[in-house]
C-alpha cells in the first residue's frame, strides 16, 4: 500500500491488514493512539517511566491480540478495553490504590476463537517468537519472565539477583528493542 493509503484508512481496515500480515499498518495505528493512551497512562500514574512502560505493554497485548477485534466495537474502544485492563493489573501487582473513572470502562466482546482465528493465532505468535529470537539472550529472558510467566518486578530483581532500577530499565529496554522488532516486520528474515 502507498502511504497515503494507510493515512486516510480507518482503523477497522489497518486491523484487518496487521491480521493479514503488514506489520506498517500496525505502526499507523500506534501513531494514532499513542499519546492519547500514553496521556491516560500518565494521568493515572503521574510517572513518566511507567506510563511508558504501560504504554508498550498495551501495545504488545494489541499486537498478539488484533486478531480478537470485532467490528461490532471502535477499533479504539478495543484498544482502551486493553489499556484499562493493562493499568489494573499494573496496580495489583504494584498493590497501590489508584481510583479509576468509568473513562476505561468500555465492554469487550468475548468469543471462543474460531478455527480460522486460531490460525491466524499461531502466524502472529510465530512472527512474534521470530522477533524474540532476533533479541538478545538477556532481553528474551526479561520478556518471558515479566509477559510470559507473569512475574512481577520484584520476584525477577530477587531471581536475578538484580537491583529492582536495574531490572525495570532492562525489561523497559527489552519492551523498546520488541516493539521496534516488531514494527521493523518481516525486514530481518
Amino acid at each position: 500500500m502507498e502511504i497515503e493509503e494507510y493515512i486516510v484508512a480507518d482503523d477497522r481496515r489497518l486491523a484487518e491488514l496487521v491480521v493479514g500480515g503488514d506489520d506498517a499498518a500496525f505502526e499507523y495505528l500506534f501513531d494514532r493512539y499513542r499519546k492519547a493512551v500514553y496521556g491516560l497512562f500518565l494521568q493515572r500514574t503521574g510517572s513518566p517511566d511507567d506510563a511508558s512502560d504501560l504504554l508498550q505493554e498495551t501495545f504488545i497485548k494489541v499486537y498478539i491480540n488484533i486478531r480478537r477485534y470485532s467490528a461490532d466495537y471502535t477499533f479504539g474502544q478495543w484498544l482502551y478495553t486493553i489499556a484499562r485492563n493493562t493499568f489494573v493489573d499494573f496496580v495489583r501487582k504494584s498493590r497501590d490504590e489508584v481510583p479509576l473513572d468509568g473513562r476505561f470502562s468500555i465492554p469487550v466482546a468475548s468469543s471462543v476463537p474460531t478455527p480460522e482465528e486460531r490460525f491466524i493465532n499461531l502466524q502472529q505468535r510465530a512472527r512474534l517468537e521470530g522477533c524474540m529470537k532476533r533479541m538478545s539472550p538477556g532481553y528474551r529472558r526479561l520478556i518471558e519472565m515479566r509477559f510470559f510467566e507473569e512475574l512481577s518486578y520484584e520476584e525477577i530483581a530477587e531471581r536475578l539477583t538484580m537491583p529492582m532500577g536495574t531490572v525495570k530499565t532492562r525489561i523497559h529496554r527489552a519492551r523498546a528493542r520488541l516493539c521496534t522488532l516488531i514494527l521493523e516486520g518481516d525486514a530481518g528474515r
